[in-house]
């Protein structure tokens, strides 16, 4: 898939009509900060900038780009932790991406090409914005996160800061993106759902139609509809609406990965909601600058 392409699938924006899911509507103050953060965390995998030169200089398309991108921060790992790590990826798959991906392009030369090209991508489409205090703010909350368990919290926390502001900017927003998300992983694996049923129950709880959402991490069609029904078995589906003991379910892995971001909203204390007014106005502008997508369901989701 060519950057292009991924324009035209994925950068359709929401319907006028289309309501941003109750998570994000009600979100307490780990929920606000990782949906304040996100479009600037993710920048090195949807903006034009960081996609071209990856292609430019190793051939990589959208998709080794991202799956080696965000793989890196554990170095140059086998295919299995990868697949581990991402969770709800289908395997085969990203075994493939991330196989092709390591054969085109060395670690350190990615590495730099991609620091390189995500902080000028920022630095162009926020202007001139100091994002200097809202970044000792986050590096707080890193500090005071706990590493057990995480590993690409870890594995990107461990790697030097960039020099440049807003290469640290998006450095920051990453380590607490995958923080965040290492967090998830264990809460719905504790929950007992595997990878396809938690992308399943997690679109359906969102508001998105039933498959739309699970597709994109390319589980086959089989796979999915299989899913839905151990979904139903459990009484978390009623045909393909959420039942109330879905709802309490996912409800509480929410909660549970809220809770395993406490010492992060502890340490960035009463700062908080500065912090998120800003990320948030600088997030939207990379919305509008269309480096990132605009569904609200999109975003919700990660």
């Amino acid at each position: 898939m060519n950057y292009d392409e991924v324009l035209a699938t994925f950068f359709t924006p929401s319907p006028p009509d289309a309501a941003e899911p109750a998570i994000v509507r009600h979100g307490g103050p780990a929920r606000r900060l990782r949906d304040a953060i996100e479009p600037i965390a993710m920048h090195a995998v949807w903006c034009a900038r960081t996609n071209h030169r990856l292609a430019d200089d190793f051939g990589l398309d959208f998709l080794g780009g991202y799956v080696w991108g965000r793989a890196s921060a554990l170095g140059e790992p086998a295919s299995g932790a990868v697949v581990a790590a991402f969770a709800v990826f289908e395997p085969g798959f990203l075994t493939a991406v991330y196989t092709d991906a390591r054969s085109r392009a060395g670690w350190s030369e990615l590495v730099a090409a991609r620091d390189e090209a995500t902080a000028g991508s920022l630095h162009e489409l926020l202007g001139d914005v100091d994002p200097t205090a809202t970044t000792a703010v986050l590096q707080r909350g890193i500090e005071a996160a706990d590493g057990a368990g995480r590993p690409l919290f870890a594995g990107l926390a461990g790697r030097p800061m960039p020099d440049d502001p807003y290469g640290r900017l998006w450095r920051v927003c990453d380590i607490l993106r995958e923080h965040r998300g290492d967090s998830h992983t264990a809460a719905w694996v504790a929950a007992g759902l595997d990878p396809v049923e938690m992308n399943v129950l997690t679109e359906v709880w969102l508001g998105m139609p039933m498959f739309s959402y699970s597709a994109t991490r390319v589980w086959p069609p089989v796979a999915l509809i299989a899913a839905a029904d151990r979904l139903r078995a459990r009484g978390f589906l009623d045909g393909d609406a959420l039942t109330p003991a879905g709802a309490q379910a996912r409800d509480g892995i929410e909660a549970a990965t809220d809770a395993a971001q406490q010492r992060v909203i502890a340490a960035i204390g009463d700062d908080l909601d500065d912090v998120v007014e800003r990320l948030s106005s600088w997030s939207a502008t990379l919305v509008e600058q269309r480096a990132f997508p605009p569904s609200v369901h999109k975003r919700a989701a990660g």
